[in-house]
């Protein structure tokens, strides 16, 4: 009889259990990019993955947040590694990626079309992503730069994604904040991008995880 009446609490007590558990898991965020976070010639520990986590927990958000940027990736690059860069474990992703599509020129209708088999295929995984935008560089001439500044609002308003607009806003033209090609971002300018897109970030996760933590809440 003793047995009978303590089950249920032992088997409620487990079950509390693996929900404290679940809850306490941390959120697994990929950041899925380029050399602006992959770290290009920066210290172990000064990339934005590494300092946007560091912020989020500063900030009372349990991430774990992995660097999936390689330099010189363009859109046709990240979709290629798509499946093997993103685990089946992740939450979450941050897509930076069609600063090197817009370098060299090529179609901002073959980015948006990368871009966007990246987002669906993600979605077919269940696994939320955010949009970092990118600008092309003023040398690509107007035209251009119209059809390429076009497609992360356009992706974003198309598929319901969080969009922090410019990914290097508060940098790009800023030598201080550069490395010495004048495109990457130094120690200090990765500081600039974590603290700019901080709140855009937080709000994203937020959308995944209502019940996140954050001093903002």
């Amino acid at each position: 009889m003793r047995l009978k009446a303590t089950a249920p609490i032992v088997f409620a007590a487990l079950a509390l259990s693996g929900a404290s558990a679940s809850a306490e898991t941390p959120l697994e965020i990929v950041v899925l990019g380029d050399s602006l976070v992959a770290g290009y010639e920066l210290a172990p520990g000064e990339d934005y993955p590494s300092k946007l986590e560091a912020a989020l927990r500063e900030a009372g958000y349990d991430v774990a947040i992995s660097n999936a940027g390689v330099s010189g990736d363009t859109t046709s690059g990240g979709l290629a590694r798509l499946d093997w860069s993103v685990p089946d474990s992740a939450n979450a992703v941050i897509l930076e990626l069609g600063a090197n599509d817009a370098l060299r020129g090529l179609s901002p209708d073959q980015a948006a079309e990368n871009l966007s088999t990246i987002i669906e295929r993600l979605r077919d995984r269940e696994i939320p992503v955010m949009l970092m935008g990118m600008m092309a560089p003023p040398n690509m001439g107007a035209d251009y730069a119209a059809d390429f500044n076009a497609i992360y609002p356009e992706l974003a308003s198309e598929y319901g994604l969080d969009l922090y607009p410019f990914f290097l806003d508060g940098v790009a033209t800023h030598a201080e904040y550069q490395l010495a090609d004048g495109m990457h971002p130094n120690a200090e300018g990765v500081e600039v991008m974590v603290e700019n897109t901080l709140p855009s970030v937080e709000a994203f996760i937020r959308s995944i995880r209502p019940q996140s933590g954050g001093q903002s809440n």
